[in-house]
């Protein structure tokens, strides 16, 4: 896991990562017989939708009927939030993935009911910038090394996101001072390195674990029926109210038992929880989410009294399905977007209580 040339190893896989799109024109859209054929993109996983119009629009603008260009996308239905970076969309949205993912663009007709206004690449940008600064206020308690960046560090900060170029990111966000947690994990992997190839986080206590850490999370929870057995049968999810979404800090402490992602996710869902278990995703009897019992969570049937409780089928970060043991910091420091934030994308499954 060598951070020579920029990044870890695992990090570069992530900046490398692209989702195929296939874009079609919504055909109330289309003015030219025969319509124009959909364009085909890779999209990068760290990336916005919006940045891909560039590209795209060329594509279908001699079809295009005669009006001012305001761009969204769409899958099956459900207009897609441009602010939620491209990967973490594609996680969640596609309990089966799609290759190429089929998406619907639209250059009329905003939904402003349901979307933000997007004013193309300057939007995106004040987003991002935004939620970094929301990242330093959890990590620091503050934001102030966000807001007294030179504009030229800002500049080649999102200049690097844009481009997907990792080395020039890790050389200027490295000024900002929001390292959140050592990874003893990768430190005993990297053991056999050179310590003058190696990056040492010197908040190790002495007995070598880690420090006292807040870590920015987006999570979005999708809830699929009782009934459904194969996860690539989920319903389509048409309506944004059918997705949790919990913008919150997971807070953990240097201790001689590692803090897995298991106990992460623990964390930010307390009330799934009721004792301990073994994190194993999928299980009958491992790995399960649980309730109080007799608690009647959302989606149980009152007129029948059935008590229904959430288990944990699948966690998608970055398009991994990863193991829940695997060390939470390792996740953070290898997995996490470009604004500081891990975006965590979970499948819960609704059983009955036997």
């Amino acid at each position: 896991m060598s951070d020579k040339g920029g990044g870890t190893e695992a990090q570069r896989y992530a900046w490398g990562g692209a989702v195929p799109l296939q874009i079609h024109l919504d055909d109330s859209e289309v003015t030219t017989l025969p319509p124009p054929p959909p364009a085909l993109i890779l999209a990068p996983r760290l990336g916005y939708l919006p940045l891909l119009v560039s590209q795209i629009k060329p594509f279908f603008s001699s079809s295009l009927p005669p009006g001012a260009d305001t761009v969204w996308f769409e899958y099956k239905g459900l207009p897609l939030k441009w602010y939620i970076p491209t990967g973490a969309l594609f996680d969640l949205l596609c309990a089966e993935p799609e290759r190429p993912w089929n998406l619907t663009i639209h250059f009329r007709g905003y939904p402003g009911n349901i979307l933000t206004p997007c004013e193309g690449e300057d939007s995106v940008k004040w987003s991002f910038i935004n939620a970094l600064k929301e990242a330093a206020y959890i990590i620091n308690g503050n934001c102030k090394n966000i807001m007294n960046m030179s504009q030229s560090d800002q500049a080649e900060l999102w200049r690097s996101v844009l481009n997907g170029q990792l080395e020039a990111y890790v050389r200027v966000s490295s000024k900002l001072k929001l390292d959140i947690v050592g990874d003893e994990f990768s430190l005993k992997l990297n053991s056999s390195t050179p310590k003058s190839d190696q990056t040492v986080n010197t908040d190790l206590d002495a007995t070598g674990t880690t420090r006292t850490g807040k870590v920015p999370v987006r999570l979005y929870i999708r809830t699929i029926d009782e009934d459904i057995d194969d996860i690539e049968d989920a319903p389509i999810v048409d309506s944004w109210e059918k997705i949790s979404y919990i913008n919150r800090a997971v807070e953990f402490h240097g201790e001689e038992k590692c803090f897995s992602l298991h106990d992460a996710i623990k964390y930010l869902l307390p009330e799934m929880f009721t004792e301990e278990v073994a994190p194993t995703v999928g299980s009958s009897d491992t790995g399960e989410a649980q309730v109080e019992e007799g608690e009647q969570i959302s989606g149980a049937d009152s007129s029948t009294e059935k008590v229904l409780r959430p288990e944990i089928k699948l966690v998608r970060i970055q398009g991994i399905e990863p193991r829940l043991e695997i060390p939470f910091s390792w996740v953070v420091n290898n997995l996490m977007n470009p604004e500081h934030y891990l975006h965590i994308s979970i499948y819960l499954k609704l059983v009955p209580i036997s």
